[in-house]
């Protein structure tokens, strides 16, 4: 019997549009579309995708709820053996979104799901332990070789078989950890990794550690009263109407704006273009997030030296470790040019 399989992908890969159709609201279509035919010429016969259900990446975020309910009822309707969603690559908003309908095809329908996305998707780390996702590159350049891995575990797991660790599958670790009988007791095998480490030869842990950046704390400022402090932020602070259309959610830029003149945030000059808080009180007093007022009000009277002409802003909401990183390295150049003195982050 023909496996029967529901595809997943947004508005770009459906041909509609970029950026401009992103509030593309839930839509089916017969058979394969966009990166579906290479995943039809990868299954072969023995698989079929009989639908793909598509959606923009900004309807989806900024409508999740209802947009999940929409995309799971339309996949319900062609009776699918299992769900296929992207390849999202890096781009956050989409690899959000294939999350959350992986995660949802396996809690409602209870089939099997295989998703690809770029290891700093932020979608991986929400919603890695739902869902099968194959580890990709971070553009849709890796298209092909996306497919392979995904479309050879889709089949594995629509027959049943069983599969294989992490590496010899080619998804990312789940973090769910199976125990199972090998060769050599525990304490042989971690003398040996020891050895080998102190070797300087290569090894592979059985228990990978996580890694986080370390940050070494800069020097105390010496005179508060002469230092230019700057406002940096990832509340989603603009000026009225988002000029630079800062995305609500996987921000894939951010925005600098002059203080020059301003003392004072308010609903005639600023919102927020954060969507993934409550935007009534932020909007109503934006110094709630920038603190603009307050800081002016010091400078005025002596306490700090002067506050920085420019505000810098983005929406940390889904945004990627790999945007975040480049966000901070070209704000900072640009406030060390500036003889910033001290940054004042804020969030939400």
């Amino acid at each position: 019997m023909t496996i029967r399989i529901v595809h997943f992908i947004n508005q770009f890969f459906a041909g509609i549009g970029g950026e401009e159709k992103a509030d593309h609201r839930p839509e089916v279509r017969e058979g394969a579309v966009g990166p579906g035919i290479a995943f039809k010429e990868a299954f072969g016969e023995e698989a079929e995708i009989v639908a793909t259900v598509v959606c923009g990446d900004s309807y989806f975020n900024e409508n999740m709820a209802a947009a999940v309910d929409e995309v799971i009822s339309m996949m319900e309707n062609y009776r699918p053996d299992l769900v296929i969603c992207g390849p999202a690559f890096n781009a956050g908003r989409y690899g959000i979104a294939c999350g959350a309908v992986a995660e949802t095809v396996v809690n409602r329908l209870g089939i099997p799901v295989v998703a690809g996305m770029y290891p700093e998707n932020p979608g991986v780390d929400m919603y890695k332990k739902s869902a099968y996702i194959i580890e990709t590159s971070k553009t849709a350049a890796g298209m092909r070789k996306a497919v392979t891995p995904m479309a050879r575990l889709a089949l594995k797991l629509a027959r049943g078989e069983e599969l294989g660790s992490p590496e010899e599958e080619g998804y990312i670790p789940r973090g769910i950890r199976k125990n199972q009988f090998a060769a050599e007791r525990g304490s042989k095998r971690a003398v040996e990794m020891l050895l080998k480490k102190l070797e300087g030869e290569e090894y592979t842990t059985e228990y990978p550690m996580p890694v986080f950046d370390r940050v070494a704390p800069a020097a105390a400022i010496k005179d508060i009263k002469k230092a230019k402090i700057a406002l940096v932020s990832s509340g989603g602070p603009v000026p009225k109407g988002n000029p630079d259309r800062i995305e609500s959610s996987s921000a894939t830029k951010f925005g600098k704006y002059s203080l020059q003149w301003l003392d004072d945030l308010n609903p005639g000059n600023s919102e927020t273009a954060h969507g993934g808080y409550d935007p009534v009180y932020a909007n109503e007093d934006l110094d709630r997030v920038l603190p603009v007022d307050v800081l002016r009000e010091m400078e005025k009277a002596g306490e700090i030296g002067s506050l920085h002409e420019y505000w810098y802003a983005t929406v940390g909401n889904g945004t990627s470790v790999a945007n975040a990183r480049r966000f901070a390295t070209e704000i900072a150049k640009e406030l060390n040019v500036a003889g910033v003195d001290a940054v004042i982050l804020t969030s939400t």
